[in-house]
């Protein structure tokens, strides 16, 4: 059976807490995906920013010409994450009962190892249900 590091994306830019919003804002949307995580000096998760929280304040830092919020002022900072051996069919789980479509994969330090997507999990259970109807 698969894991989450058979899975994810190893290769993916973390915030750091310190940025400010523009700059995250512009890495979010460079990514591809609906959020990142957001990193601490030593590379240790510390949150999670995604494109709600970005676009609540957005809007009231464009009206008001804001450019001074930064990521620790708006990210979520329990984020729910993952580490590289769990079980595909725990993963599969995990994403079946909660709400995040992006998951950090973390190492037994917290430190981020990369980001497993929700549709990445999608497409590898369904290659697998595919291979069962050709056998």
């Amino acid at each position: 059976m698969r894991t989450v590091q058979d899975l994810m994306s190893k290769w993916t830019p973390p915030l750091h807490e310190r940025d400010y919003l523009s700059r995250a804002v512009d890495q979010i949307l460079s990514s591809g995906h609906t959020g990142l995580p957001v990193v601490d000096s030593d590379n240790r998760l510390v949150g999670f920013l995604s494109e709600q929280d970005c676009i609540r304040s957005l809007a009231s830092s464009s009206y008001h010409c804001d450019n001074w919020v930064r990521i620790s002022d708006i990210m979520s900072r329990e984020p729910v994450s993952v580490t590289a051996d769990m079980s595909e069919l725990a993963l599969a789980n995990l994403f079946s009962e909660r709400k995040p479509k992006i998951y950090p994969v973390v190492d037994r330090e917290n430190r981020v190892l990369g980001i497993l997507t929700r549709s990445r999990v999608m497409a590898a259970l369904n290659d697998q249900l595919k291979g069962c109807r050709a056998a």
